[in-house]
């Protein structure tokens, strides 16, 4: 059973916007570490941001200052608000979730399908 889901992604000019969204099904997600993964074709996959149980949030140096992780523990939701984007930001983008904190790591126990982000020069 699929346990997260993203959604969000799709198709924009460099320099525009996109907000990605990450969907608990059957996990509460404020019980868990999260984080937000992608993988272009050819490369490994690649730890983007994570936020912590307590809201502590960690960004790898490539899109330090233009995504912003946050949480919404109502709606059972973590997003990423991807700003000023760039041709290499391109890739399927993944949550992941854990109960042990692996921050940008590929150790995370519950992964989602992934939305594919495109961004055109």
């Amino acid at each position: 059973q699929l346990q997260l889901v993203e959604s969000g992604g799709g198709s924009v000019q460099s320099g525009g916007s996109l907000r990605l969204s990450c969907a608990g099904s059957v996990l509460m997600l404020e019980d868990y570490n999260v984080g937000w993964f992608r993988q272009a074709p050819g490369k490994e996959r690649e730890g983007v941001s994570r936020i912590t149980r307590e809201g502590n949030i960690k960004y790898a140096d490539s899109v330090k200052g233009r995504f912003t992780m946050s949480r919404d523990n109502d709606r059972n939701m973590v997003y990423l608000q991807m700003n000023s984007l760039k041709p290499e930001d391109t890739a399927i983008y993944y949550c992941a979730a854990d109960m042990l904190d692996y921050e940008l790591g590929r150790e995370y126990d519950y992964w989602g399908q992934g939305t594919q982000v495109t961004v055109s020069s």
